[in-house]
């Protein structure tokens, strides 16, 4: 039978995204024309900051002597967590030099970029976790430059935690500036003289349609949008957990879609039932978060097969995608398009949220058909190199020139045809004939 949308959602992550185009675009282009000025009035109107944008030695010293011991150790480990597993990542990618051909030899040079900007959010929540989802991962993959941007927090300055995550994974200037003005300020180099070749981290819609405005003048992660989560379960899951944790999504924003594929109508009528009742025991601001998202964007969908399940989870590639189902391993192998997987009930998305060491900055809006996440590939460039005998030189000279010319590139053609005069003088070869075009 075909699927059955037991719940479907009233808005899609599109429907607010104009504006936000609109907006990012006319303040990246006032900042690009009037720089540090323009971000100073865009951080005192927007966050009602007029304090240093680039925060001293001293003025870091002073606020992590405040993060209580405990709260360090935390943060630690779960720095310690991401930098391990990006480390593994590094280390799957390694330099080679090949002979493709007698006297032919090319290679592969892998090297981190020189600046990176890593910005972590502080709006409704204290975005700690991706403080050093950002930084612990440029620092693994050997950045030498790593600046840092959150909002004040709250009319203060950035968040003590978010600050202690920043520093302990390894940031090298951080910045208080938040939304557009922080992602301008780091792909311009405003404030530092040092423009980011890459500039990742979660945001806002604004902050993500800036980061995809300046996509080209600079690198980012990925094209982000509103966290997303969808959980596939059959019989055999527990709606307590399923439930639990689409609502723990689901708290992230008023626009965050969480989505339940089941072959199991038993199971989605309890989870349906479940979740408003969970929404409703959570605290004022992630209870008016999740209780909008759950409303205008939450789906449940009974499947008939895991076949239609693995489709249909395909189709919506979603951010974070959970198997609550029997026979892990065959999920594994099946399923295809996802930020980052949850195979069981023991792991869920917040432990890759925060802890897990998988990064969580993840793609969203279908962009899992192409794309991965964050990773330590992000900030490394795979550059190639090559070199040859005159020999091997001669030979790519014949094919390289006859090619050359039947595209009608005629200088293209003649750098061969050079070559082959200075080291073999007086021969005769089939260079080709000229075309016209």
């Amino acid at each position: 039978m075909a699927i059955q949308f037991l719940k479907k959602a009233s808005k899609t992550p599109e429907t607010e995204t104009s504006t936000a185009q609109e907006v990012a675009h006319a303040m990246l282009t006032r900042i690009e024309r009037e720089g540090e000025a323009a971000v100073r009035e865009y951080a005192e109107k927007l966050d009602h900051w007029t304090g240093e944008i680039v925060m001293s030695e001293a003025a870091i010293a002073a606020i992590i002597q405040t993060v209580p011991a405990e709260v360090k150790r935390d943060i630690d480990f779960a720095v310690k967590q991401v930098h391990d597993f990006a480390v593994a990542q590094r280390k799957s990618i390694q330099d080679f030099s090949t002979q493709l051909h007698p006297g032919v030899t090319a290679g592969q040079k892998v090297m981190p970029v020189n600046v990176v900007g890593c910005y972590a959010p502080a709006g409704r929540y204290a975005h700690i976790a991706s403080a050093y989802m950002t930084v612990a991962t440029a620092k693994a993959a050997g950045v030498k430059n790593i600046i840092a941007c959150s909002s004040p927090f709250r009319g203060g300055g950035i968040h003590p935690y978010v600050l202690y995550a920043f520093k302990a994974a390894g940031a090298d200037v951080i910045m208080t500036l938040g939304g557009v003005q922080a992602i301008a300020s780091l792909a311009f180099g405003l404030f530092t003289g040092k423009p980011a070749d890459v500039v990742v981290g979660p945001g806002n819609k604004f902050v993500a349609e800036a980061k995809r405005a300046l996509f080209g003048k600079v690198g980012i992660d990925v094209f982000a949008g509103p966290s997303e989560i969808a959980i596939i379960a059959d019989e055999t899951a527990d709606p307590n957990i399923v439930a639990s944790d689409l609502v723990g999504q689901a708290e992230h924003g008023h626009e965050s879609p969480a989505w339940l594929f089941t072959t199991s109508a038993v199971l989605a009528k309890q989870v349906m039932e479940l979740v408003p009742q969970m929404i409703n025991t959570l605290p004022p601001i992630a209870k008016d978060a999740a209780s909008c998202a759950w409303r205008d964007y939450g789906e449940v969908i009974l499947c008939d097969s895991k076949d239609e399940m693995v489709s249909i989870s395909d189709r919506y590639a979603s951010e974070h995608l959970e198997v609550h189902a029997q026979e892990l391993d065959w999920w594994l192998e099946h399923l295809t398009c996802y930020g980052s997987l949850f195979l069981g009930e023991e792991t869920t998305v917040a432990f890759g949220d925060k802890t897990s060491g998988p990064n969580h900055v993840l793609p969203t809006k279908g962009a899992a058909r192409y794309s991965g996440g964050l990773s330590v590939h992000k900030f490394m460039k795979t550059l190639t190199w090559q070199t040859m005998t005159r020999a091997a030189s001669k030979e790519m000279a014949l094919v390289t020139a006859r090619i050359s010319r039947l595209e009608g590139m005629e200088a293209h053609a003649r750098t061969a045809d050079d070559r082959l005069a200075k080291y073999f003088p007086g021969e005769q070869y089939d260079l080709g004939v000229p075309v016209e075009l």
